[in-house]
């Protein structure tokens, strides 16, 4: 039986402006972006409470975010080029 849920998310998808994989990767390269925005803030924070290493992970973080960044960047690039975008 279909629950009210169910019917409010029936047409979820049906129209795409993108191939699926693509629309991932841009999804995800927002999500990214948003995090990478807020890391310089949360070392701030960790410096003045906290665990003695709270900065050092967030910075951490950082520098891994920029390279997951830079990754998502060259693969939409690709499919730019390859005209799946």
């Amino acid at each position: 039986m279909a629950t009210a849920n169910d019917q409010a998310e029936k047409h979820v998808g049906e129209t795409k402006g993108l191939p699926n994989h693509t629309h991932d990767l841009v999804h995800d390269l927002n999500t990214r972006l948003d995090a990478l925005w807020r890391y310089d803030q949360y070392a701030a924070n960790a410096e003045k409470g906290g665990p003695k290493e709270g900065k050092q992970f967030w910075l951490d973080m950082k520098t891994q975010e920029v390279k997951n960044i830079d990754r998502l960047k060259d693969l939409i690039r690709q499919c730019v080029k390859d005209g799946s975008f």
